[in-house]
Parts: C-alpha cells; structure tokens; sequence
C-alpha cells in the first residue's frame, strides 16, 4: 500500500466497501484522533486521584492498586485480542474498544468507592490494550510515510491531553467527577458515529481464533539487544506509571501545591516532552538515541527530586521536561534496536515480550511505591523511586557505550 489518500490497500476489497466511504487520509486522522481519544481517557483519572483520595480516603496503596489493574487489564487485552484485526478487519475491532471506552467513562462518571474505581480500570485497560494496537496498523494501512510517525506520538499527545483537559476541568470547571467523563464519552461517541464512514483497510481472513493466543517469544538473534536496552525500557516505563500514579500526590502533600492542576500539568509535560523528541530525533541512529534517552532521564529525574526536595514547581517542572525528553528518545532507539533484529514473521512475538515488560515496568513498581508509602513517607518513596529510575538509566547507558552489545545496536537505524 502507499502512502496517498487515493491508492487501494493491499489486502482489502474493494467490491466490498459500501460506496461513499471516506478517503484513505480521513482513516488515518480517525485513528489517529481515536488512539489519542482512548489513551487520553486513561490519564484523565490522574489530575483526580487527589480528589478521590480526599472523598473516598483513599490511601497511596490503592490508588497506585486502581493504577496497576489499569495495566494488567492493557497487557492482558494487548497479548490476546491485539492482533485480531489482522482476521476479522480494523473496523469492528475499533468499533468494539470505542464502545468499551464509552462503558468505561459510564462507570468512572458513577464511581462510588474504590471498587467502582478499580472496576472502571480495568474495563478501560481492556480498551486500550483492543484498541492501540488496532488504531496503530489503521494508521499504517492508511499512510505508511506518516504511519510510524503518528505512531510513535500518538500515545504521548493522549496522555497529554487527557492530563492537561482534566486537570483544567478539575480547576476551572463544575462537578470534575462527571464533567471530566461526561466529556469523554461525548467525544467517543462521536469518534462512533465517524466510524461507519470510515473505509475499511484489510480484508478478512481465516485464522482469528487462534490469533488470540498470546506469541510471546525472543529470537535468538535478539537476545543481547533486549537485555541492553530493558534497564533503560524499564526506567522510562516504571517513570511513567509514577507520575500517572502518584505524582499529583506528592505534589500537593509532599510540595504542598494546593491547585489540583498542577500535578495534571506535571504530568502533561513528561507527555508533551515525549512527543516533541520523538518527532525530532526519530532520524538519529538508535545509539544516539539511547544515549540522549538514558542521559535525560538521569539528569531529569535528579533535577525533579531536587524540586520535590526544595518544594520548587519551576525545579519540578524543569526536570520533568528533561526526563520527557529522556523518556521519548528512549522509547524510541530501543524501538529502533530492537525491531531490526528481528526478521519479519519474529515480530510479534518480540514485540509482545516487549510490552509485557514495558507494563509490568509501568504498573508493578508504582504498586511496590504505594505499599512502601505507609512506612517511609511519600517523600522518602519519591527519592528512592527516583534513585532506582536514575540507576537503570546509568547502567542503560554504559552498556550502549560499553556493552557486548553496542555493535549491534550501533548498526540499527
């Protein structure tokens, strides 16, 4: 397929498209605006957890719980249902994750306690984990110029959003619990109605059944690339769920920052930051980009614990960017490393094996923080957090500079 609005995709069927369908382009800005939709639902609940806490008395352990089955659920959906649209077509499996995401946004709106909460999580886990890997090769069948790009960023503009909006809301506007949602579902049913014009990309294909069994494996030749770069996949990950977990905490108790939007601000500018350096840098070789990844997470995470340390916002808010900066350009060379040692039917599987450390990074540490809470205070969490994220990145970058494994990903582009 090509990367222009009006060439046939490889693999669909023509005949069996209803006449007036969309042109191609249109699909590729509806997945687009869809995965930002979806991913920005989940961060959404960030810039409120402060707020639950207060209304339910919640404690750091179970809002950081409400933030790790969020995770589990994603992975789950992520390694069975993620790649069945490659045998049933894109469209019902997005038009399946938007109406979750819809159900999703219902129960958030009529949470009551943290069981509603955790329930609510785990429903919008699953419609994440459908939907982003089912948007992302939408985005790809539709433009491949642009594909990987849209891609790459696609998730970073979400959590931005989503924390940037609700964090707003949460200030400026009447009833945060329900506006925050309720404007989120209006949003995804808009994205539903859109979706019946939209053109189909793939056609069908036998198979779906057993594509739902998880292909979690590591081709030999991938061995040494993966452990290179897993210290600095899970640095940049466990960084992530921290500050969509807790970060809105600690500043308003540990920083004592009263307005609710800052810590959604926070955590939209670890996001925004993200975006920026991958579309920046997405052309320097892998290398380079696991050194300036691995260098500006260590440097950003000590100049926010400086600024937590100091009750500083303008320290706290230079250092997350520098860590956004680390976190995108990270999340790109291992991307970059890794995919190129892999031949094209070992994808998959390496990709899978991927993800299940990227979120367990993403929920499990956060969990292990919200236990320790209770015992050695929020502040004490954030430093020793904060120490081990700094650790993993070091290590990250002297083996890329040093590793047996250097060659290898010195090679990839």
């Amino acid at each position: 397929m090509q990367g222009s609005s009006g060439d046939t995709c490889v693999g669909a069927s023509p005949s069996a498209e209803p006449a007036k369908k969309a042109p191609l382009w249109a699909m590729t800005a509806f997945s687009f605006v869809s995965a930002a939709t979806v991913v920005g639902s989940s961060s959404a609940a960030t810039p409120l957890y402060r707020l639950y806490q207060e209304s339910m008395h919640l404690t750091p352990l179970m809002i950081t719980l409400v933030f790790a089955v969020y995770a589990i659920s994603l992975l789950a959906a992520l390694l069975t249902v993620g790649g069945l649209s490659d045998y049933v077509g894109r469209r019902p499996v997005i038009l399946g994750g938007l109406i979750v995401n819809a159900v999703a946004m219902m129960l958030f709106s009529y949470a009551a306690d943290v069981g509603d909460l955790i329930l609510a999580r785990a429903v919008q886990g699953l419609c994440v984990g459908a939907s982003t890997t089912t948007l992302g090769a939408a985005i790809l069948d539709s433009d491949r110029t642009r594909g990987p790009l849209l891609n790459s960023v696609s998730a970073f503009v979400g959590l931005m959003v989503g924390a940037l909006g609700a964090g707003l809301l949460v200030t400026f506007a009447p009833d945060p619990f329900h506006l925050v949602y309720e404007v989120l579902f209006v949003i995804t049913a808009v994205l539903i109605f859109l979706l019946w014009f939209m053109p189909e990309t793939v056609s069908r294909k036998p198979g779906a059944l057993a594509s739902l069994w998880p292909n979690v494996r590591v081709p030999a030749q991938s061995r040494a690339a993966l452990m290179l770069v897993t210290p600095a996949n899970v640095a940049s990950w466990a960084l992530g769920g921290f500050y969509l977990s807790l970060m809105p905490t600690i500043v308003a108790v540990t920083m004592g920052v009263s307005a609710p939007w800052i810590g959604g601000i926070v955590v939209a500018t670890l996001m925004l930051a993200g975006a920026v350096s991958v579309g920046v840098l997405r052309h320097l070789p892998a290398r380079r980009l696991l050194i300036i990844g691995t260098t500006g997470l260590s440097i950003g995470v000590m100049v926010s614990l400086f600024g937590i340390q100091q009750h500083s916002t303008v320290l706290l808010f230079v250092g997350t960017t520098i860590a956004g900066i680390g976190f995108g350009s990270s999340f790109a060379g291992i991307l970059s490393s890794l995919l190129p040692t892999a031949e094209a039917h070992q994808r998959a599987g390496l990709l899978a094996t991927f993800y299940v450390i990227s979120y367990l990074a993403f929920s499990l540490p956060a969990l292990a923080a919200g236990v320790s809470v209770p015992f050695v205070g929020l502040a004490t969490v954030a430093y020793v957090y904060g120490a081990v994220v700094i650790l993993l990145a070091i290590i990250s970058l002297v083996a890329t500079l040093r590793g047996p494994a250097s060659r290898q990903i010195a090679s990839a582009r």
